[in-house]
C-alpha cells in the first residue's frame, strides 16, 4: 500500500497497512485466511507484499533492532516468551529461542547476532550466545532500561529508585552502582539510558524530573537539563503534575539530544544551552515511546530529520521546522518499539499485533543493500489500490441514516465507522431505500429513460454547427447569431463578386480594396468577454419572465398560442421536405396512376400538363432539373404512342362564304361547307377510341396555288408541296416569313405565336369539329 503525506510516499512492504499508508480503511483490506490441514485462520492483507517471511509472533512484539553488520534482525516477543532472529540476506527466519520471563530491552554485544545481553521482567539478566543461553543473574530491583557501555564494557541497568546498577562484562562481576541524586525533585526512577557515540557520555532519562549527564570516568555528574513545565503541563493541571522523560537520542555529532517526555512532546536540546531550540507535540498526549536522530539518509531528507513515536502514531520532521512532518505513519496496531535501518529509508515496528509491521520511504533513504528490489516493486503497488474495494458499501452520514431508519444499528457491526459517516452494505441501503420510499424505483426508471430517450435525440442530429458545439446554455441565442453571421457573411460575399465583376483596371482596384477592407462584426460567440453566457447556467435566459415577453413579443404570442418556437432539427426539416410534392412532378404521376382519377376526370389531356412547369430554371441559373427532363421525356414518349391514329394535324380554312370568318360557329361551319362548291374536295375522317365515335372534318387552304393537298390515302400529317421562299415551316401546321406572293394579313387576322418555342412541344392551329 502507497500514501502520499505531501510529497512523500510510504509504502507497507510487511505486516497491517497503516491507516495513513493505506487509501483504504483496515476491515476492507484484511482477509482471514485458512491454512491447509489446520483450523487455525491466518490474516491476509490485501495489495501489500510479505518483504520478510514470517516477520512475525504469536502475540506481540516488545522490541526490535538490527545487528550492526546489517545482516540481521533481531526481535523479542510474546507468548511464550521468546526470541527471533531473521536471516535478512535469505529474507528469512534464522532461529528462536524461548525464556522463561518476557523480555524488557537487549544489547547486541557483537557486529551480528552471536552475543547479546538481556533484561528480564522477573529482575533476571541473561546472557546469550551463539551456542544459547549462557549465564543468568538477577538485579535488585525490576529493570525499565538496559545500555552497554563498550570502552569499561559495563552494562548498565536502570531500575526503580535512584540507582543504575554496573555488571562488569569483563571481570564477570557487579560494580558500585551509580546514585543519582536531584535537590529539587525526588527521582522515582530511570526511565531510559543513553550512551554518547562520540564522546561516551551517558544521559539518564528520570521520572520526575528531567534528565542528567555523567562523565563514566570520573562517575560524576556533569550537567542537568530542567523541563519547561509551563510549557509542557497540560492547561488546568498544577505544578505538582510529574513530567518525566521517556526516551533519549544522542546524535553523532555529540552536542545535540533529543529528550521525549510523557506529555507527547520531543525536545531538541543543545547540551551547551539550558533551554531547549525545538519542540514537537505527537498530538495525542501519550507518552514517547522512540526519539532517533536519522543520519545518512537521501539528500531529499537531508540530515537533522527527527523521528517520534508514541503509541499511536509515528512522525518525521525536521529539526529547524518541527511544526511541519516530513512523513506521518499510524500503524493499525499500537507501536512498543521502532527501529530504523542506518542509512536507509527502512522503518521496523515491534507492536501489539501478530505481525510486525515494516515501512518503505523512498525520500527518507535508499533501500538497504539486501532489499534493494524494492525501488523496483514499489511503484507497481501504486496501481494494486486503483481497483474499486468500495462497490460493495456506500457512504452515508448520520443524517441519511436517521432518514432511512437505520440510525439504531449506529455501534453494531453493520456499521463501519469511517470519517464523519459509516460504510453500509449496498444491499441493506437497498432495502432501506425502498422501503423508505416505495416510489424511488419508479422514479428512477423514469430519469433513466428520460435520459436515453434525450441521448438518442441528440445523436439523431446529422450535423450540428461547430459554433453551438460547446453551447451549454441558451442554444436558441447562439444558434440566432450563427444564422445572422452566416447571412453577413453572405452579403460579403456578393459585394465582392459584383466588385470584381466591374471592368475597368482603376474602378476595379478601388473598389476591391473597399470590399476587401470590410470585415465581418464581431459576434457573442467568438468574444471571450460573454463565453459564461453560453456555458454558466446562471446566465441561462428565462423565457417566462415579463421582461423576455416585452423584447419578444411574437415568440411569446406564439407559445401562447400553442405554438413552437424551438427551431426544427436536421431530422425534423427531412421530414417536412418530404411532406411536400416534388420539384420534377413524379408526384403527380404517381398520384394519376394510382387510383387519383382519369384525365377527363382531372380535367387534363396528359399527366405531364402543368407539372413540368413547376421548375422555374430563373430561380436557379445555371442548374438542370435532371428528374424533371427525364419524365418529361417519358411522357412525351407515352402521349405519342396513346394519340398516334387519335388526333390527325389539320389546316383550318375554306372557300366557302363563312370560311373566312373564324369567329362563326361549328354550325355554321358545318353548313356553309356543305352548300359550297368546295365541299366535294372536304376531307371526313372517323376516329374510334373503343367507347365512342368522332368525326373530323377540315378543309385544305385553298389561299395560295402551291398550297399542299392532304391524299386520303396518304399519312395523315405529310405535306407533298414544297416550301415556299421566304417562309418556314415549323411544328403542325406553323409558318415564319413573309412571301412576296401573298397579301399581308391584317392584324386581326394574325393571332398565335410568332416565335418558335424553345424546349417545349410546337402548338398547332388545326380546327377540330367533334359529332
Amino acid at each position: 500500500m502507497t500514501v502520499e503525506a505531501g510529497h512523500v510516499k510510504v509504502y507497507t512492504v510487511n505486516g497491517a497497512t497503516a491507516a495513513s499508508s493505506s487509501s483504504l480503511p483496515d476491515w476492507l483490506t484484511r482477509k482471514r485466511v485458512a491454512k491447509k490441514g489446520k483450523r487455525a485462520l491466518r490474516e491476509h492483507i490485501e495489495g501489500t507484499i510479505e518483504l520478510i517471511q514470517g516477520f512475525e509472533f504469536p502475540e506481540a512484539s516488545n522490541r526490535i533492532k538490527t545487528t550492526r553488520d546489517g545482516q540481521f534482525a533481531i526481535a523479542t516477543g510474546t507468548y511464550k516468551p521468546q526470541l527471533r532472529v531473521w536471516d535478512l540476506a535469505q529474507l528469512t527466519l534464522k532461529f528462536e529461542r524461548h525464556s522463561d520471563a518476557e523480555n524488557v530491552d537487549f544489547v547486541m554485544l557483537s557486529d551480528d547476532w552471536t552475543k547479546s545481553i538481556h533484561l528480564q521482567n522477573d529482575r533476571t539478566i541473561e546472557l546469550h550466545t551463539q551456542g544459547g543461553f549462557h549465564y543468568r543473574t538477577r538485579i535488585p530491583r525490576f529493570g525499565r532500561s538496559l545500555a552497554y557501555h563498550f570502552p569499561s564494557c559495563d552494562a548498565l541497568f536502570s531500575a526503580t529508585g535512584n540507582e543504575i546498577y554496573r555488571l562488569n562484562l569483563d571481570q564477570g562481576r557487579f560494580m558500585t552502582p551509580v546514585v543519582l541524586e536531584d535537590e529539587e525533585h525526588d527521582i522515582l526512577g530511570v526511565n531510559v539510558i543513553d550512551v554518547n557515540p562520540a564522546h561516551q557520555l551517558l544521559a539518564f532519562g528520570l521520572e520526575g524530573s528531567g534528565a542528567q549527564f555523567w562523565d563514566p570516568r570520573s562517575r560524576s555528574r556533569v550537567g542537568v537539563l530542567r523541563l519547561p513545565r509551563n510549557r509542557l503541563a497540560p492547561p488546568g493541571v498544577g505544578g505538582d503534575a510529574v513530567l518525566s522523560v521517556t526516551a533519549i537520542s544522542s546524535r553523532a555529532d555529540g552536542l545535540s539530544y533529543a529528550l521525549g517526555t510523557s506529555t507527547g512532546h520531543t525536545l531538541l536540546y543543545d547540551i551547551r544551552a539550558a533551554q531547549p531550540f525545538a519542540m514537537k507535540d505527537q498530538g495525542y498526549g501519550l507518552p514517547v515511546k522512540n526519539v532517533t536522530w536519522i543520519e545518512g539518509g537521501s539528500r531529499m531528507a537531508g540530515d537533522g530529520l527527527v523521528l517520534s513515536a508514541d503509541r499511536k502514531v509515528i512522525k518525521i520532521w525536521d529539526r529547524s521546522s518541527p511544526s511541519t512532518n516530513f512523513a506521518a505513519i499510524t500503524p493499525a496496531s499500537d507501536l512498543n518499539h521502532v527501529h530504523h535501518v542506518p542509512a536507509s529509508g527502512l522503518l521496523m515496528t515491534a507492536n501489539e499485533g501478530i505481525q510486525m509491521a515494516t515501512y518503505y520511504i523512498p525520500q527518507l533513504g535508499p533501500a538497504p543493500r539486501w532489499a534493494s528490489f524494492l525501488e523496483n516493486i514499489t511503484e507497481e503497488m501504486e496501481d494494486q489500490t486503483t481497483r474499486s474495494v468500495y462497490e460493495d458499501y456506500k457512504f452515508v452520514v448520520r443524517d441519511e441514516l436517521k432518514t432511512l431508519g437505520l440510525d439504531h444499528l449506529v455501534g453494531t457491526p453493520a456499521l463501519k465507522p469511517y470519517m464523519h459517516g459509516y460504510f453500509l452494505s449496498l444491499k441493506l441501503y437497498d432495502a432501506a431505500r425502498i422501503i423508505a420510499n416505495p416510489f424511488a424505483y419508479d422514479e428512477y426508471r423514469e430519469e433513466v429513460v428520460r435520459e436515453r430517450m434525450e441521448k438518442m435525440a441528440e445523436t439523431r442530429i446529422r450535423k450540428q454547427k461547430d459554433g453551438v458545439a460547446g453551447v451549454k446554455v441558451n442554444k436558441a441565442l447562439a444558434e440566432k447569431i450563427l444564422r445572422d453571421a452566416e447571412r453577413e457573411q453572405k452579403r460579403l460575399e456578393r459585394r465582392k463578386k459584383r466588385a470584381a465583376a466591374q471592368d475597368g483596371a482603376a474602378n476595379d482596384a478601388g473598389d476591391a480594396q473597399d470590399s476587401t477592407e470590410e470585415t465581418p462584426r464581431p459576434s457573442l460567440l467568438t468574444d471571450p468577454r460573454f463565453a459564461k453566457v453560453f456555458v454558466d447556467p446562471a446566465f441561462a435566459v428565462d423565457e417566462s419572465t415579463r421582461e423576455y415577453a416585452l423584447l419578444n413579443p411574437s415568440a411569446v404570442a406564439q407559445r401562447r398560442n400553442g405554438g413552437d418556437v424551438r427551431r426544427k432539427t436536421a431530422v425534423e426539416d427531412e421530414e417536412d421536405e418530404s411532406d411536400k410534392f416534388s420539384s420534377d412532378g413524379l408526384d403527380e404521376d404517381s398520384d394519376s396512376d394510382g387510383g387519383g382519377g382519369s384525365e377527363e376526370e382531372n380535367g387534363s389531356d396528359s399527366s405531364d400538363d402543368g407539372a413540368l412547369n413547376k421548375f422555374d430554371p430563373r430561380t436557379r441559373p445555371g442548374q438542370k432539373n435532371v428528374r424533371m427532363e427525364e419524365a418529361y421525356s417519358r411522357a412525351r414518349k407515352q402521349n405519342q404512342i396513346a394519340n398516334q391514329g387519335k388526333f390527325v394535324p389539320m389546316r383550318a380554312g375554306g372557300s366557302g362564304p363563312r370560311s373566312a370568318d373564324r369567329d362563326a360557329t361549328f354550325g355554321q361551319r358545318r353548313g356553309a361547307s356543305a352548300n359550297s362548291a368546295s365541299a366535294k374536295k372536304s376531307r371526313t375522317l372517323t376516329v374510334t377510341d373503343g367507347e365512342s365515335a368522332m368525326e373530323v372534318s377540315w378543309i385544305p387552304s385553298t389561299s395560295s396555288s402551291k398550297d399542299a393537298d392532304t391524299d386520303s390515302g396518304s399519312r395523315p400529317g405529310k405535306r407533298k408541296d414544297k416550301p415556299r421562299k421566304g417562309v418556314e415551316v415549323f411544328g403542325a401546321g406553323m409558318e415564319k416569313g413573309y412571301a412576296e406572293n401573298e397579301v399581308e394579313m391584317s392584324e386581326k387576322d394574325r393571332k398565335g405565336r410568332t416565335q418558335r418555342r424553345q424546349g417545349m412541344r410546337s402548338g398547332s392551329k388545326n380546327a377540330f369539329r367533334g359529332l
